[in-house]
Order: C-alpha cells, then sequence, then structure tokens
C-alpha cells in the first residue's frame, strides 16, 4: 500500500490520536514559538508541510502567521478542512510544490519526511529550498540515530517503512542544497514513550 493510501485509510483515526499531541510536547510548543517569531521577521506566508489533520497548522496560525497546509494524502486534508474551515489546506507533494519560487517565509516539516526514501531526500529538501526567500527558515523533524556509520536506518512504521537520520549526515544534507543549519535540538529516546527513538529537530534558513 502506497503512503497516500496508507494515510488516507488511517486519517480519522490519527486525527483522534494526535489532534492534541502538543500539549504534552512543551519543548515542541517553545520550538515552534521560536519558529513563529523567525518567520515573522521574515515575513510572507508559512507552510506546514505533511501537515496531516491539520492540528499543527491551527498552532502556528495560532502563533499569528500566515499558515496552510500541504498534505499528500486527499483524506488527511479533508479532515484538516472540516476541523479547521478558516485556514487554507492542500493535497500535493513536498517534492513538487505548487508555490512559486522564494515565496514563502518558512517551512515546518514535523516527522513528515520519514517516508522519504533516503535517494530521494536531497531533491526534496531542495524543493524546500526552492521555495524558501532568501533568509526564510525551516523547521524540520524527524527520528535521529547516532550511529556515524549507518546515517540512515529503516525501521518497521505502523503505515509503512520510515527512516532515521544521523544529524551530522541531514545537516551536510541540507547544506548541499542552500540551507544552512542555525541550531538543532536532540531530545534522548525514552523507551516506554511513544517516541522511542532520538527526536531530532534542527532550524536552518535559506542562504541569501
Amino acid at each position: 500500500m502506497s503512503v497516500q493510501d496508507s494515510y488516507d485509510e488511517a486519517a480519522e483515526q490519527y486525527a483522534a490520536n494526535f489532534s492534541d499531541s502538543l500539549s504534552k510536547y512543551p519543548l515542541e510548543r517553545g520550538l515552534l514559538a521560536s519558529f513563529a517569531e523567525l518567520a515573522t521577521a521574515v515575513g510572507g506566508p508559512v507552510a506546514d508541510l505533511g501537515c496531516g489533520p491539520g492540528h499543527v497548522t491551527a498552532y502556528l496560525s495560532s502563533l499569528g502567521l500566515d499558515a496552510f497546509g500541504v498534505d499528500l494524502s486527499p483524506g488527511m486534508i479533508a479532515v484538516a478542512r472540516a476541523r479547521n474551515p478558516e485556514l487554507r489546506f492542500e493535497v500535493g507533494s513536498m517534492a513538487a510544490l505548487d508555490v512559486a519560487d522564494g515565496a514563502l517565509g518558512g517551512i515546518l516539516s514535523r516527522y513528515s519526511i520519514i517516508h522519504t526514501a533516503p535517494e530521494d531526500l536531497p531533491a526534496t529538501l531542495a524543493e524546500f529550498g526552492r521555495v524558501l526567500t532568501p533568509g526564510g527558515c525551516l523547521l524540520i523533524a524527524f527520528p535521529g540515530t547516532d550511529e556515524a556509520s549507518q546515517p540512515t536506518l529503516s525501521y518497521d512504521h505502523k503505515v509503512v517503512t520510515a527512516y532515521r537520520w544521523w544529524p551530522d549526515h541531514f545537516s551536510v544534507l541540507l547544506a548541499e542544497t542552500g540551507l544552512e543549519e542555525v541550531g538543532r535540538l536532540i531530545e534522548k529516546a525514552v523507551p516506554e514513550a511513544p517516541r522511542p527513538f532520538p527526536v531530532v529537530t534542527i532550524f536552518a534558513r535559506r542562504e541569501n
């Protein structure tokens, strides 16, 4: 089953399980607030890529951003529109965004690249760089690994195969597409928690 079909099938249950998930992660809320401040300083709309049922898009909007959501799954977009009719949500691919060059002040990619195959990741990151305005900011989160000898590791996911990345390797990939890392946070894995891997969050900006 494809990523799109899998998330279409799971859309309603996903929304029920995760729409209030930010309330459990104060560090993440702090990162989103910092992202909002940086994106506001740059100006322009902000895209929540892989927005799912739209709860984080709505949170970004509550922080004062002109935020809209994009997701590959029509089922997820239908849920997002029903729950947040005042916001804009579009079906689309992160690898081929229907956005003009340099149009965005910021991009949020919150675990949305986990199903991107390693050979496809550089092109996806390049697309992020294309649509960001010079100085525009990217906040990207993904499951990490600390095994430098294996910069990418696959793992079983409830939906389809997913991937973890060594943060330093990921930073190199960003740099190769003109996105400069300006900071990172690594949250340690907690075996009994819903996040059994280290969580890596990187702030980056498009170079001028």
